[in-house]
């Protein structure tokens, strides 16, 4: 049996590596090949393109880069359906990943789509798209499932992943040991992306941040996660035209031992507010894009919900305080983050929540995805 399968960034790597090893459980014979990170490959995947190259974000962003990504996905057009596999997946980046999925399709292959894309925020009428596009759409929130069968959309809960591989007790104490860190200090996770222009937009800002709380609590320490060599280059460089002096840390990866370990998150939007929430820890979230990304998105008025932080989106209530655009200031964002560590009431309350949510998203998501998965190719060989 061979798989089709395409990740477009290290969230998506997360989740395929997660589904491929699921499937080698009950199947170890199975192959795959598409577009893959580290997770992915070591769970078994070929790569036909390094995943880097996909690593852009935002509305305007990706025009920069439409010319090379229009050709990779040509490229991958032409592979699989010369060499058909027995079923394609394409994890996330709806904007890449469901052009290929429309293609492939049309050649008579099965598609599955893991991850929803964001219809129930915006641009809702790509259901119509999806539902001729997509054999299987597979979901990690509940609330999505039910917005898609609504429009006809052959859609099925599996849950997240992450909620099974972090426990529902998190251990700050022995986080600290396994980083080398101080033990009894109050300890600031700053998580400013793992994109270079997340880098670019959010990074001094964070610093800044730093040196304000500092001026309130002088013992307060700093660490910093860092994906890569070229994200830890860019954020040293950062750092040093701050000119600031403080007590950081800087982690080669490790970010979700350096959410554990922290008392106080501060992160960009993404990915990093769902493995803070399972690791019951407050956060303050900041968010800033290309300003015309924002103005289509938000001034005119196209993305429709309340919140931008899954997080709060799972809690249906801002339990972490968004910081967008001209609001993400080092003043505002220092003062949130006081807000936490002078309230250890709301904190509280804070974790209960997000145990409560970790409960709803624990679904042995793995097994749950690779069943629907072959399910689908055995329907296709009957």
């Amino acid at each position: 049996m061979r798989i089709g399968i395409v990740a477009n960034e290290v969230s998506g790597d997360l989740l395929g590596g997660a589904l491929i090893t699921a499937l080698h459980k009950i199947d170890p014979t199975i192959k795959f090949e598409g577009v893959a990170g580290k997770c992915m490959l070591a769970a078994g995947c070929k790569t036909l393109y390094p995943i880097e190259t996909f690593s852009v974000m935002g509305f305007v962003e990706p025009l920069k880069h439409l010319p090379e990504l229009v050709g990779i996905r040509r490229q991958l057009v032409k592979h699989f359906t010369n060499n058909p596999p027995d079923l394609f997946i394409g994890i996330d980046a709806p904007d890449f990943n469901l052009g290929l999925e429309k293609k492939l399709h049309k050649a008579g292959i099965k598609t599955v789509h893991f991850v929803s894309p964001t219809v129930w925020a915006w641009r809702s009428g790509r259901t119509k798209t999806i539902r001729k596009t997509v054999d299987l759409l597979l979901t990690l929130f509940p609330f999505e499932t039910e917005f898609l069968l609504e429009r006809g959309v052959n859609a099925q809960y599996v849950g997240h992943p992450m909620a099974e591989d972090i426990p529902f007790e998190s251990d700050r104490l022995a986080a600290r040991q396994r980083l080398n860190l101080p033990l009894d200090n109050t300890l600031i996770a700053l998580l400013p992306g793992s994109r270079q222009s997340e880098i670019k937009a959010l990074a001094s800002d964070f610093l800044q941040t730093a040196k304000y709380l500092l001026q309130q609590k002088p013992d307060l320490k700093f660490v910093v996660p860092l994906v890569n060599p070229s994200i830890r280059e860019a954020f040293e460089l950062k750092l040093q035209q701050t000119g600031l002096q403080l007590p950081i840390t800087l982690i080669d990866g490790h970010a979700r031992d350096v959410i554990q370990s922290a008392n106080v998150v501060l992160t960009a939007s993404g990915t990093a507010t769902m493995e803070t929430l399972l690791l019951k820890r407050p956060m303050v979230v900041a968010y800033r894009v290309h300003w015309l990304s924002y103005f289509i998105g938000i001034t005119l008025g196209l993305v429709k919900t309340k919140y931008i932080a899954m997080s709060n989106l799972l809690a249906d209530e801002e339990l972490a305080p968004e910081f967008l655009q001209k609001k993400c200031d080092p003043i505002l964002l220092s003062e949130a983050v006081l807000g936490f560590l002078n309230e250890p009431e709301n904190v509280a309350k804070i974790e209960q929540r997000y145990t409560e949510i970790h409960h709803e998203l624990k679904q042995d998501t793995g097994r749950q995805a690779a069943e629907a998965v072959l399910a689908l190719i055995n329907e296709n060989s009957q």
